[in-house]
């Protein structure tokens, strides 16, 4: 592909900072970095027509993990490093409001709530045990306790007679969220550049070679921000997962309110206008998710039918409006992997499934990295 000098000396020369990744965490580094280097020509590629990973297919979660993701989480980490995840989500839904404001992204706090199967006694009887504990490791955090035991007050079916609330987690638009941020981004004068899919990069002294599909250019420096996508570019700490989701026709009389967690939180649905939205099933086929094709299977689709028929709207009508997927970035640890990976390459990725919760503040972050 051959520029003319117009397009050339616009959006292809003399460029300082170059962002793979146009989801939530390549438009805060935007964001960070116009407002450190105000002069600076800031590009950012984007794969895909709109943010092509998960930023703008997510359930629109404002949480940061429910009881037994908590516990899951001591599983492999330290208490101190616990908590400390859980700071940084809080930390980056913070960030989150103060960028956008709560209105423009249309942040509800309705509370979260964590349903335990028929077959999970044993493990509700063991978050309600430590309950207690986490909730002494959290209150530095919240000043108070976060969760507590509440009834089955939706009607769930074959589910335990009680559920597992936690009144600081809400729920937001993801639409209005990622239309928000980028106007935003637009507004600040950082260029973004759809449907490049970036196949790699070469590093000279004092630049970096990007090659795309169709053409190369030289920049600074460059940021990766593709989270799920981020192996494709050499960071092997990240590892594809997806999500498949779906969402109902308006269901008239809709009485459940808030968002909601199920399995370890490999289910996960909420209310949203009238509708259910409900994703997960990823703990079906865990190799076979490790994919970066967007794409639906029947095994996972089937599953999720069965849930909103048999423990979610037992006894309710229900159609299925339309079904997606997305990419998510996860690996060894929960924490995100930012670094620099040489002199003019660094990376910011690894979300983990809290992309909303933390974008903000990791795509703040992969920015501080530059000196």
């Amino acid at each position: 592909m051959s520029f003319s000098y117009w397009e050339h000396d616009s959006w292809f020369s003399n460029i300082d900072f170059t962002i793979v990744g146009s989801g939530i965490t390549g438009l805060n580094c935007a964001l960070e970095l116009k407002t450190r280097y105000p002069k600076a020509k800031i590009v950012v590629l984007e794969r895909g027509l709109l943010p092509n990973g998960a930023s703008t297919k997510n359930a629109g979660f404002a949480c940061f993990g429910s009881l037994s993701e908590i516990l899951d989480d001591l599983e492999h980490h330290s208490e101190e490093e616990m908590v400390a995840l859980v700071r940084k989500r809080m930390q980056g839904l913070d960030l989150l409001r103060e960028n956008l404001g709560s209105e423009n992204i249309d942040l509800q706090v309705n509370g979260g709530y964590e349903l335990f199967t028929q077959n999970e006694g044993k493990l509700f009887d063991t978050c309600v045990s430590k309950m207690a504990k986490v909730n002494t490791l959290l209150n530095p955090i919240f000043g108070e306790d976060v969760f507590s035991i509440t009834n089955n007050k939706f009607g769930f079916g074959k589910v335990q007679d009680n559920l597992i609330f936690n009144k600081f987690e809400g729920q937001l638009d993801t639409g209005k969220m990622m239309n928000a941020l980028l106007q935003k981004v637009h507004a600040a004068g950082v260029k973004i550049l759809n449907s490049v899919t970036v196949n790699g990069f070469v590093e000279g002294r004092d630049s970096v070679e990007v090659e795309t599909e169709h053409f190369s250019f030289y920049t600074g420096n460059l940021l990766i921000a593709t989270n799920g996508f981020a192996a494709q570019l050499g960071i092997p700490e990240v590892k594809p997962a997806r999500a498949q989701v779906l969402i109902t026709e308006p269901i008239p009389d809709l009485h459940i309110k808030g968002t909601f967690h199920l399995e370890k939180g490999y289910y996960y649905f909420r209310n949203i206008n009238n509708r259910i939205l409900l994703g997960g099933g990823r703990n079906l086929n865990i190799k076979g998710e490790e994919t970066t094709e967007l794409a639906l299977t029947a095994l996972i689709q089937q599953r999720l039918e069965g849930l909103l028929k048999n423990t979610i709207l037992p006894g309710t009508p229900f159609r299925i409006e339309r079904r997606w997927s997305g990419i998510m970035g996860v690996g060894e640890q929960k924490k995100p992997v930012i670094k620099k990976v040489s002199k003019n390459v660094f990376c910011g990725v690894r979300l983990g499934g809290m992309g909303v919760a933390i974008g903000s503040l990791v795509g703040k972050e992969l920015a501080d990295l530059i000196d």
